[in-house]
């Protein structure tokens, strides 16, 4: 229920894509959101506004003299004590009237009217050519410098029959975008790279030695430094998760090819949180093809040590501290011993512990802080919410330095 308490105000503007503000209401709610549905007259051609009230259990409004409205000032009572505006779909057409401070309905008026503090979130929907025409590019630089925050749009197949820039989010992605709109932006400007997931180390070409972690850590820490306004770069091992929205995945299997991405995107990147579990050991002799049983008996494997990723990240930090690198740590038992012998062994400065069989595939984690100055408990809680956490704490240490600035 990320959006419980929330008071969303939906804007229709005319566009097929009104289909997918049906599913995106749909979504609001079942997050917990209060969401006041609001049309122009061309949204009504595509979607109906019964379908709106439905989905949202509440009255829709599309005229500015809705008798419904006491006072008639519909375009200030709706807003009054909204937490976010978000039109989705939004036309070119619209786009003009934000630009431009046009207000000849009641979704416009209601946008130019909003107090300052309520943030306005637009979702373009158009054909191709609409949208790299200069005069819409203009647009959206002039919404841009007025702080309305576009989100969008995708390249694809449009209802046109074209296909290109142009296509609105889909519901689960914009939603990704309105929950990170009320997160603080505690890491704007950052770039951070993030491992995650299980390492898988060939034995032959279809069999392996892995671990049992499902990657939803780091798969939240990715997500909730994206949503700090960080630009993100997840290095993944094999995992069934979606990548989370805005985020670039690299995909690899085994530690050396882990290793072999992290050393390509390392330069430039301000934070490296090593998540991924990699496996410490590989297989030196893996077979070209299908080990088969044969009467000689059980295969004997030789082993060779992995690279250590984290050790050799934290050996390349700069004079400008860059990157300031975070660890963690899959215990079994004697979790604050080892944590804080393993964060001094790696030399670096925060180290996250937990115990990795209560974790691996939960939903659920509670975990251990280790820095300089000995550890701190987070109590158990889902692991977005502790990814959320972490990168706080990770932002109040950074920006005590300059030398991130």
């Amino acid at each position: 229920m990320e959006l419980t308490g929330k008071k969303i105000v939906l804007g229709l503007s005319g566009g097929v894509a009104c289909y997918k503000a049906a599913e995106l209401c749909r979504a609001l709610t079942k997050q917990g959101a209060s969401v006041q549905v609001v049309m122009t007259d061309a949204a009504l051609h595509f979607i109906t506004a019964v379908t709106m009230q439905a989905l949202s259990g509440k009255p829709v409004y599309s005229s500015q003299w809705d008798p419904r409205v006491g006072n008639n000032m519909a375009h200030i009572d709706v807003t009054r004590d909204a937490d976010a505006i978000v039109i989705a779909p939004c036309s070119a057409d619209f786009m003009v009237k934000l630009a431009h401070g046009v207000c000849d309905d009641l979704l416009s008026t209601m946008c130019l009217a909003r107090p300052r503090h309520v943030p306005l979130l637009v979702a373009p929907a158009m054909n191709v050519e609409m949208w790299t025409n200069p005069a819409t590019q203009r647009n959206v630089n002039q919404l841009r410098e007025d702080g309305i925050c576009l989100v969008g749009p995708a390249a694809g197949e449009q209802a046109c029959g074209e296909t290109g820039m142009g296509r609105m989010l889909e519901p689960e992605q914009l939603l990704a975008e309105i929950v990170a709109a009320f997160q603080p932006k505690i890491m704007a400007g950052k770039r951070i790279l993030i491992t995650a997931g299980p390492t898988f180390e060939p034995i032959d070409p279809v069999r392996g030695i892995t671990n049992l972690s499902s990657g939803k850590m780091g798969y939240a820490v990715a997500r909730a430094a994206r949503e700090a306004g960080a630009e993100v770069t997840l290095i993944s091992g094999p995992t069934a998760l979606a990548t989370p929205f805005g985020v670039t995945r690299i995909d690899v299997q085994s530690a050396q090819q882990m290793m072999d991405a992290v050393n390509r995107s390392i330069d430039g990147q301000h934070v490296f949180i090593a998540v991924a579990a990699v496996a410490d050991w590989r297989v030196a002799n893996p077979s070209t093809q299908k080990v088969k049983k044969t009467e000689s008996g059980v295969p004997v494997l030789q082993f060779e040590e992995n690279p250590d990723i984290l050790a050799t990240i934290a050996a390349r930090t700069t004079l400008a501290g860059h990157p300031y690198c975070v660890g963690f740590a899959a215990e079994s038992e004697n979790l604050v011993e080892f944590g804080a012998a393993k964060r001094e062994r790696k030399g670096i400065p925060l180290l996250v512990g937990n115990i990795g069989h209560q974790t691996f595939g939960a939903d659920d984690n509670t975990i251990i802080l280790f820095d300089e100055h000995g550890h701190t408990i987070l109590p158990r809680a889902d692991k977005l919410s502790l990814a959320r956490q972490l990168i706080s704490e990770i932002s109040k240490r950074i920006n005590k330095h300059s030398l991130f600035q």
